[in-house]
């Protein structure tokens, strides 16, 4: 699978955000289901507070296309599967999708597409592909 334009931006602003990328790729083997899937990170952190480790997995997308719709829809879908897998597969860790700037504002203009996400209570990791940083967690 091809890595998005933005793969190792977004790899880049975790670790200084303090995660640690343990696979890059996630791959996840469902055998009941005879489905594969492929999330572009597996990250941990330690929480020193609670002893143990918080694990994430992100699907990184640039939303460079002409049609924000068009890419958006491909990105719900995705990421509803995503999800499902990880709770069927691996149901401590949280699946976020990362973004960069623009493309949050760009999405902002859209209030059925702001419903859906809230509706789907999809996790975002907003991100300046300029710095290498994460701007944004949104839960």
């Amino acid at each position: 699978m091809a890595k998005d334009v933005f793969h190792y931006i977004v790899k880049e602003a975790l670790e200084k955000d303090g995660w640690i990328i343990t696979q890059d790729p996630l791959l996840l083997t469902d055998k009941s289901m005879k489905i594969d899937y492929e999330i572009d990170l597996g990250a941990e952190k330690l929480l020193a507070a609670e002893k143990e480790n918080e694990k994430i997995a992100v699907e990184v997308k640039s939303f460079l296309k002409t049609s924000l719709l068009n890419e958006f829809h491909s990105v719900l879908g995705q990421y509803l599967v995503y999800q499902k897998g990880l709770l069927r597969l691996e149901p401590d860790r949280l699946l976020y999708l990362a973004i960069p700037h623009f493309a949050e504002v760009r999405l902002a203009d859209y209030k059925f597409l702001q419903e859906l996400i809230a509706d789907y209570h999809l996790k975002i990791i907003v991100f300046d592909e300029e710095n290498h940083s994460i701007l944004q967690w949104k839960n």
